[in-house]
């Protein structure tokens, strides 16, 4: 069943009760990075995990569906051309989470950008513990998605 979430912003990014962390350098251009980001249909086709990705009002939203189902309404809440692309989740259907934000940040590195990806969260403690252990499964996630993304932006 959908739930609402609570509204955070970029700040908590920084101050969330469970943060994922993950670097990862990239061949690709920073603005050939950053606009993969912004092309939210796109993100089916590099990310392994991501099954239907739309854009809504405007494209200041973004509805996402996860392989099994889990589904997320996400406000963008920073896009900053060749920078920061970040996102919270409003609604969802997965259990005993209260509040999901993740931000993507890009800087120019060896010829290519350096991406780094924040997922930071909260909810109730079962729920932190299991994305504690989820942990390596999204390091693994991560990691995919950028080798996918960068063969399909030097191709």
């Amino acid at each position: 069943m959908p739930r609402r979430l609570r509204p955070v912003e970029l700040d908590f990014v920084a101050t969330a009760p469970v943060r994922h962390v993950f670097e990862r350098d990239m061949a690709a251009p920073v603005e050939a990075v950053y606009g993969a980001l912004e092309d939210v249909p796109g993100w089916a086709e590099w990310f392994g995990q991501v099954s239907a990705a739309r854009p809504v009002d405007a494209g200041a939203g973004r509805d996402i569906t996860l392989t099994g189902g889990i589904r997320f309404r996400e406000t963008v809440i920073a896009a900053k051309q060749a920078e920061v692309y970040a996102y919270r989740v409003d609604v969802t259907n997965l259990p005993g989470v209260r509040a999901i934000a993740e931000e993507w940040r890009l800087a120019p590195a060896a010829g290519g950008t350096r991406v780094r990806w924040t997922f930071a969260t909260d909810g109730t403690t079962a729920y932190r513990l299991a994305v504690k252990v989820a942990r390596g499964g999204q390091a693994r996630a991560f990691r995919d998605a950028l080798r996918a993304l960068d063969r399909r932006l030097n191709t």
